[in-house]
């Protein structure tokens, strides 16, 4: 039998179970009217509500400046020790360029030569106590010709 067989008058359902032997069910349906039926409001209730959304917003935004000051940090560890590897490159890069040897080797790759006596002038600085802006001073100029 099907369900709407029986259905006697819309006012009994039966439910049928799977295990065999068992007495059906039945559900007795009940028209209930709830139209004139009105929610009054509960003005506790409403302040509780308010102020556990505040508490759990408060909570939620304490939360999420924790969180972004703790991966700023994460992110600021990291770009330090990325700087400290590349000024260790550097100074390995530096100390290579700035070696006599391969500066010489590119001088005379270049056509320069050593300097002759005369022409390298040493600067002294001046130990009278008074700040020199500029001094003009003779010197020769020898041609490389």
């Amino acid at each position: 039998m099907s369900a709407s067989a029986m259905n006697i008058t819309g006012m009994i359902t039966p439910v049928r179970r799977a295990a065999a032997g068992i007495t059906p069910e039945f559900y007795f349906q009940k028209a209930i009217d709830n139209s004139r039926l009105v929610r009054v409001a509960d003005p506790r209730r409403r302040r509780e509500i308010r102020v556990f959304s505040a508490s759990v917003a408060a909570l939620f935004v304490v939360m999420m400046f924790y969180a972004w000051q703790h991966f700023r940090a994460l992110e600021y560890g990291y770009q330090i020790e990325a700087q400290k590897i590349e000024r260790e490159r550097l100074i390995v890069e530096e100390a290579g360029l700035r070696d006599p040897g391969r500066i010489d080797l590119m001088a005379r790759q270049l056509g320069l030569e050593s300097p002759h006596p005369g022409q390298v002038m040493q600067l002294e600085p001046d130990m009278s106590g008074v700040p020199v802006v500029a001094q003009a001073s003779t010197f020769a100029v020898i041609s490389a010709q």
